[in-house]
């Protein structure tokens, strides 16, 4: 009789053990999800004239399952990412890149946790920098020529004669020449002339003033100082 009990209870034990085994088996394990869409910060929508080496910044994604994230930042000429000038990765939220000077940017950034699942991209941002500054030195006053200051003529007309120059060699050089018998002149007889020379007709027993104002061609303007003659 007791060798009867033993063996039903080596059974039950047996049948418990296996049905125990059987759950552990059926364990699910979680799902793993992408982390969630970074926030751009840096540089801001439609920033105007920033430095070419630029600090990109955006906020730090967070994964659900707690993965390692790292992130990807595409730079591109065009808002459809058809033109990607960079496509860089890295774990910190924080990127430099050095870009073209006067040019037009957009960029954006997703998240990719350690399994390889990435976020959708942020939002696109665009930007410009800054062009390619130039330095320029305004024209020298000009020189008198003829006729010289104070002279004193006996003709009905003269050829008004003048020098001017530029540090810079290559500026083209123009004239606004002003001339009267007003002290200072205030009529202009002469307007974007390239030469350095005017004729001009004369009138008897009369003083006459007369300035050349000379400009380039980056905008640079400085006027000549007054110089006078008069006829008999």
């Amino acid at each position: 009789m007791m060798k009867k009990y033993l063996c039903l209870s080596f059974v039950c034990l047996s049948i418990f053990s296996c049905g125990g085994s059987e759950d552990s088996g059926n364990s699910i394990e979680k799902e793993n999800t992408a982390p969630t869409i970074p926030v751009l910060l840096s540089p801001t929508n439609n920033k105007l004239c920033i430095d070419n080496l630029v600090n990109f910044q955006w906020d730090v994604a967070v994964d659900a399952e707690k993965n390692p994230i790292s992130y990807q930042i595409q730079v591109a000429k065009d808002n459809q990412f058809l033109q990607i000038v960079k496509t860089s990765e890295g774990t910190a939220n924080a990127q430099a890149i050095s870009l073209e000077k006067g040019m037009a940017y957009y960029w954006r950034v997703k998240a990719i946790d350690s399994k390889n699942l990435a976020s959708k991209y942020s939002s696109t941002y665009n930007f410009y920098t800054e062009g390619t500054g130039f330095s320029n030195h305004l024209p020298f006053s000009p020189e008198l020529v003829f006729p010289a200051s104070n002279a004193v003529l006996n003709t009905t007309s003269v050829t008004l004669k003048w020098n001017a120059s530029d540090v810079d060699v290559n500026d083209i050089l123009l004239y606004d020449v002003f001339f009267g018998t007003t002290n200072p002149p205030t009529q202009k007889l002469g307007e974007n002339k390239t030469a350095t020379t005017l004729v001009v007709d004369l009138e008897a027993s009369k003083n006459y003033y007369w300035r050349v104002v000379v400009k380039d061609n980056k905008g640079g303007e400085t006027m000549g100082q007054l110089w006078n003659f008069k006829t008999n």
